[in-house]
């Protein structure tokens, strides 16, 4: 069953970290019931304050629509795949491991049969993901991005084998969530995460050749070229091993010019993960 706006009245998202709790909250604004899925309690109960924290900071910036309570009644946060059954979408927001999200995929494929699939995945191959989906005309890559509630942004990535039909309903989604969507093929990156890790490697090896410190580097993309962030602090925002393990995908698919550079992977070592750790290129 679909809402008046198009999107389903029951929507799913595994995985309540910052990614999927960011999802669930775009979806319960836009009047779905949701149900997240975690691999534990502490693990639940985690999400479940991170998208009722959320929510208190649409409340205060006037975004949302009725009562707390009422927007946070729809939310259900649980540890058994099995309370998506009966789904009409499920959103995989799991970390970026290919066989991690295959089983999660099979898994939700299992409980919610006639759910549509999509994934967040920021540079997986949609395809390789649907190997692992019994049917796999039913998946898409819907890729949201951080934060996700103040992000205006969607990628819709259309395997060889999704339905043409699941595409146009993949836009309408994304129209109902007040967001807009840019439709690309699957290929290794999309568009979003190969522009922007182009981008930000070139920024780290410009601060590793001391071409300029990263302040001064971020702000002459802000002021010279209108970007809101720069790409080291945008790096420290959606995580410097969340960058490196992008960046080593592309290279293996790509080619050498996606090769981490060594101040990346010198940070990831020691622990300096961007804002989730306190320490990246910044001091947060």
């Amino acid at each position: 069953m679909s809402l008046t706006n198009g999107l389903p009245e029951h929507v799913g998202v595994y995985g309540g970290g910052r990614m999927g709790a960011g999802i669930a909250h775009a979806f319960l604004l836009a009047g779905a019931t949701v149900t997240v899925v975690e691999a534990s309690e502490p693990a639940a109960a985690a999400a479940r304050a991170r998208v009722e924290a959320s929510l208190r900071t649409a409340r205060e910036r006037g975004k949302l629509a009725g009562s707390l309570a009422d927007v946070a009644a729809r939310l259900t946060v649980a540890t058994a795949p099995a309370a998506l059954a009966g789904c009409g979408l499920v959103v995989e927001a799991v970390p970026e491991d290919t066989a991690l999200k295959r089983r999660v995929l099979a898994t939700v494929a299992e409980v919610a049969p006639t759910a549509r699939l999509a994934t967040n995945t920021s540079s997986l191959s949609v395809d390789a993901l649907a190997s692992g989906v019994p049917v796999p005309d039913r998946l898409i890559g819907l890729h949201f991005f951080n934060p996700v509630p103040a992000s205006e942004l969607v990628e819709i990535v259309v395997g060889t084998k999704t339905a043409p039909d699941l595409v146009g309903d993949a836009r309408a989604w994304v129209d109902a969530l007040g967001k807009t969507s840019v439709t690309v093929t699957d290929s290794p990156g999309f568009a979003s995460s190969r522009l922007g890790v182009a981008l930000a490697l070139e920024a780290m090896r410009m601060l590793q050749d001391g071409v300029a410190c990263a302040e001064d580097i971020d702000t002459a993309m802000t002021l010279g070229y209108k970007h809101p962030m720069g790409p080291l602090r945008t790096t420290d925002v959606v995580g410097l091993d969340v960058r490196l393990a992008i960046a080593e995908h592309l290279a293996r698919e790509l080619g050498e010019r996606f090769e981490p550079p060594a101040v990346l992977r010198e940070k990831v070592a020691a622990g300096h993960l961007g804002r989730k750790t306190g320490q990246g290129f910044y001091t947060w």
